[in-house]
């Protein structure tokens, strides 16, 4: 089942959900790499801001998704990390993927490149 009939029919609303069917769709090999913390009670994200990491042909993608109206904050995040020049020595390219439904209600994905 591809992206379109999945969202179509509801089967994949959140953004993580969303991304992980897009990467796939488009051939990378994916691992979702934030994780729920029971103790603390939170959503953790690998290196503090990495959702999906996804790998294919030599290229090592890095993704931080979320809703398109979240974008401006999580790319302020990525900046913020004290992990983000050590992960941009290592030449992976750092995306923030943003979700909305535009007038036909379609799902939509906008991509800021902050590598």
């Amino acid at each position: 089942m591809d992206l379109k009939s999945l969202t179509e029919n509801n089967l994949a609303t959140s953004p993580t959900q969303l991304s992980l069917k897009k990467l796939k769709e488009d051939g990378y090999l994916v691992a979702i790499t934030e994780h729920w913390n029971p103790f603390a009670r939170i959503r953790q994200d690998l290196f503090g801001f990495i959702d999906l990491l996804a790998i294919k042909d030599g290229q090592v993608l890095a993704i931080q998704t979320t809703s398109k109206s979240n974008m401006n904050a999580r790319v302020k995040k990525i900046g913020d990390s004290e992990h983000i020049g050590k992960i941009r020595k290592c030449n992976w390219q750092i995306e923030v993927w943003g979700w909305s439904k535009n007038k036909s209600n379609r799902w939509e994905l906008k991509v800021i490149d902050v590598s």
